[in-house]
């Protein structure tokens, strides 16, 4: 039957959290520091309690030496023998000893070692259990919030959210139960100190360990991530086993895996792409939702050369540049992003580099094939030919009139009206500029659109009105021409 001590031991076990042998080995640590202190033995005092009744047992150690230097410590070997017959040099001897009963002094001073111990075991005990789960996710409640800081219970001890760990968006309130990663654990003065984060990638991959069983399993794997937290991330995923979509179990049906992690980190953009192990692909993937005409790697400085359409410019590039940010981070490379209009004659060099390489090996048997034979020297080459007539040359040879013989004369022609009217010419053949000819063309198309456009109902009046008028000119000009007839054949 147990003793009312060990009920104790066992109570005071329980509500700790502890285990009983703790208790016990700090019960025997303050019995000894009260013997110290109001009994006053000198030397090693050792106390041991029966784990069965309670009971326990004072003792006075004493180290077995040939030659004895301290008498409160230290025990002869010839003496040591005489009280156990098998004792050896450097042995612990036990001397059992019955100091009188301790007063208010020991109690109270036994009270504190033991509050102490209990409290040095807590620690001990939170800093080995969150020390194994560092990088892993934790869920606490915010306690409370500070200017530098916020407090978060743990419910076995309380941990630090830092300033710079917390996401700007979020806004942070007691008593709201979040999802934490631990960032770091390590002892301090008052305990173990737990630093956690909320902007940590880490906390992403967690997330989706939690939500997809795929990557739980090890099917799929998370190859890469960027995080702006917050805002946007980026997750590179590759299947592992043939037959697996890495990216659709990632999403899950109707979006409902990702929907979940996206909640839990407070509506920030989560962008899902496939791994591929060529680096140029690799580029093109981490810069969607933009697409990507090509890519270009140097590996001499690590940079990507990538040209997308002009519509697609700002997309690739992102707000503020994130889009073009995540994915430098994602791929490890650095980005140069140019638009299409501006990189005209790269791509076509690119593209008749191409061509010229897909051709070589034909090229050359199809030239030898079709060489045409050399010329001799007797024999004008087919490709010379004569110069063709000039257009205008031959108008002007077809409309030209017929000239009579050097010695001919003129036989009588008619003379019309206008002829006598008209003092007689030189014509002069000249080349009209066509520019010239062009803007002569130009003005009198308005004024030949001005007479249509003036056009009125009254139309066959006028006409019937010009065409006397005409009538009358001609008989006025015949009538006068015949009268000059009349003079010369005087």
């Amino acid at each position: 039957m147990k003793s009312e001590f060990m009920i104790a031991i066992t109570q005071l076990a329980a509500e700790k959290n502890l285990p009983q042998e703790v208790v016990l080995q700090a019960m025997e640590a303050a019995l000894v520091s009260a013997y110290k202190k109001d009994v006053e033995l000198n030397g090693n005092v050792a106390v041991r309690i029966n784990r069965d009744t309670g009971d326990h047992h004072v003792y006075m150690e004493h180290t077995v030496v040939q030659e004895v230097a301290d008498a409160s410590t230290e025990i002869g070997l010839i003496e040591a023998r005489r009280k156990k017959p098998d004792v050896m040099l450097g042995d612990i001897l036990l001397e059992e000893v019955h100091p009188g009963h301790g007063g208010r002094i020991a109690a109270q001073t036994a009270k504190q070692v033991v509050l102490q111990r209990l409290r040095e075991a807590e620690r001990e005990m939170v800093f080995e259990e969150f020390s194994n789960r560092e990088g892993d996710i934790v869920t606490g409640v915010i306690q409370r919030l500070e200017p530098k800081h916020a407090v978060v219970d743990l419910g076995k001890t309380e941990a630090i959210l830092p300033i710079q760990e917390q996401v700007r968006a979020e806004n942070l309130r007691a008593g709201a139960r979040m999802k934490f990663y631990l960032l770091e654990v390590h002892k301090g003065i008052r305990g173990p100190q737990l630093i956690l984060s909320r902007t940590h990638k880490g906390l992403l991959k967690r997330l989706f360990e939690l939500e997809v069983p795929e990557i739980h399993r090890g099917i799929v794997e998370i190859k890469s991530i960027a995080r702006e937290g917050g805002y946007r991330s980026k997750v590179a995923v590759m299947a592992r086993q043939e037959g697996v979509d890495p990216v659709g179990s990632c999403v899950g049906l109707r979006g409902i895996r990702i929907q979940n992690i996206v909640n839990e980190l407070n509506g920030e953009r989560i962008d899902v792409i496939q791994w591929d192990p060529e680096p140029g692909q690799f580029v093109a993937n981490a810069l969607s939702p933009a697409q990507v005409l090509t890519v270009q790697i140097s590996e001499d400085d690590n940079t990507a050369s990538v040209i997308v359409p002009d519509r697609q410019l700002s997309l690739a590039i992102g707000k503020e540049g994130q889009n073009a940010r995540l994915a430098a981070k994602l791929t490890g490379w650095r980005i140069d992003i140019k638009p299409e209009s501006a990189m005209g004659d790269v791509l076509a060099a690119v593209a008749a580099e191409a061509a010229a390489a897909a051709e070589a090996p034909a090229k050359p048997k199809k030239a030898a094939k079709e060489a045409p034979p050399e010329p001799d020297g007797d024999e004008t080459s087919p490709e010379v030919r004569e110069p063709e007539p000039d257009m205008a040359t031959l108008l002007a040879e077809a409309e030209a009139p017929k000239r009579a013989p050097a010695g001919a004369t003129e036989g009588p022609r008619i003379r019309f009206a206008e002829e006598l009217s008209t003092p007689p010419t030189t014509t002069t053949t000249t080349k009209v500029d066509p520019k010239k000819k062009k803007t002569s063309n130009k003005e009198e198309r308005p004024e030949a659109d001005a007479k249509v456009v003036k056009k009125t109902p009254k139309r066959d009046k006028r006409l019937a009105a010009a065409t006397e008028d005409e009538d009358e000119d001609l008989d006025l000009e015949l009538d006068w021409g015949s009268k000059d007839g009349d003079d010369d054949e005087i």
